[in-house]
């Protein structure tokens, strides 16, 4: 193993340089795979193990790793919230990480499958979005989104860069998503899909397929594909009516 050269003479001190050189790494996006263990940090450093812990809970502190007894340290996932109209966007800022999307296509496309989804005709135009997205340079997702050409026309001309699709939705044309359904399941991605999203073979991933509405009006249908090892989901629950098989709404009929 390569040792890792630090300042052994100068004020900075160790843990801290450790520290640095650490985060440098989980910004670039570099234990993917998992975090070392904190003797294999002592041997790479070439310091003492209270020196890495020191360095390691500190990392931990600041929400970049979770140490758990017996289970040892991991980069600490971004959480999805699902049962919200938060995006993808909203939801990696929220929790510190900068968002930056990198838009691989934007045109207008036909797709008989998805305008039956948005209540179009099978030929309608379509505008179509796909991204690579990114929470603090690492990549997190890949994102593909589908609006009717009426509503999406302005967004092919909009810097996606820094800005989610909702907000340029009300600025460009003044509808706001106030509604929708979202399913999750999980995938074995292609090797294609690994390969932009920097996964390990065998990593698992989520797909999560969106449509949003303002009031009964579709207004956009999505599927994201999210890293398995960088998200966790969670679901707020609440008591509500059954539903019987096949999701429609069920009310209970007195007897007679």
């Amino acid at each position: 193993m390569t040792r890792i050269r630090l300042d052994r003479t100068g004020p900075m001190p160790l843990w801290a340089q450790v520290h640095a050189h650490l985060r440098e790494r989980l910004e670039a996006g570099e234990f993917a795979g998992g975090f070392p263990t904190d003797h294999q940090l002592v041997q790479a450093y070439g310091v003492s193990r209270q020196t890495v812990r020191e360095a390691v809970r500190r990392l931990a502190d600041a929400g970049l790793l979770e140490r758990e007894r017996g289970r040892g340290t991991r980069v600490r996932p971004f959480e999805y919230l699902g049962g919200g109209l938060e995006s993808l966007h909203e939801q990696i800022e929220a929790q510190g990480a900068e968002q930056r999307s990198v838009v691989l296509e934007a045109g207008r496309v036909t797709d008989a499958a998805v305008a039956a989804r948005l209540g179009l005709d099978a030929g309608a135009t379509l505008v179509h979005i796909a991204r690579l997205r990114l929470a603090d340079g690492e990549p997190v997702a890949l994102d593909d989104a589908w609006l009717d050409e009426a509503l999406g026309a302005p967004l092919l001309d909009a810097d996606l860069t820094h800005s989610g699709i909702y907000p340029l939705l009300r600025e460009t044309t003044g509808v706001d998503v106030d509604g929708g359904t979202e399913r999750l399941t999980p995938i074995v991605p292609t090797p294609a899909q690994r390969a932009a999203l920097g996964l390990p073979r065998g990593t698992a991933a989520f797909s999560v397929e969106r449509l949003t509405r303002h009031g009964e009006r579709p207004v956009e249908w999505r599927r994201t594909l999210v890293r398995g090892d960088r998200w966790t989901i969670t679901l707020e629950l609440s008591r509500a009516p059954a539903r019987p098989q096949g999701g429609l709404p069920w009310t209970p009929v007195a007897p007679g």
